[in-house]
């Protein structure tokens, strides 16, 4: 049985370059879901809940008939880290906590451009 959405926004289950900073490391990755509000992804270090990140997305959009790359940098924090059983990485939930409103009217556009392509 599918339940419904309850999430005031939507997500984009699709992959967007992401990467997240504390003081003593940085992690590359991929989204495996994103929202205006936040991200899910894969880590390969345990990061503790509550911890407060710099995060850096790299999302194509399109300008002028052109596909370009919109840099957005906010502050998140991780509201649950996950382990996978048998894998040496985890799933990580990230909320923005601190995101420009022009850049998450970015992030909002290119979930809905991209949902309209699905």
């Amino acid at each position: 049985m599918k339940y419904p959405e309850r999430r005031q926004h939507p997500r984009f289950e699709g992959s967007v370059p992401v990467k997240f900073s504390a003081g003593d490391f940085d992690i590359v990755s991929e989204t495996s879901n994103i929202s205006r509000t936040g991200a899910y992804c894969q880590s390969g270090k345990y990061i503790e809940p509550m911890t407060k990140l710099k995060v850096y997305l790299l999302l194509p959009v399109k300008k002028n008939q052109k596909i370009t790359t919109k840099k957005i940098s906010c502050e998140g924090v991780v509201v649950r880290t996950e382990s996978v059983p048998g894998k040496e990485y985890y799933n990580v939930a990230v909320y923005f906590s601190d995101i420009e409103p022009r850049d998450a009217e970015v992030i909002a556009a290119y979930i809905k451009g991209a949902q309209a392509l699905d």
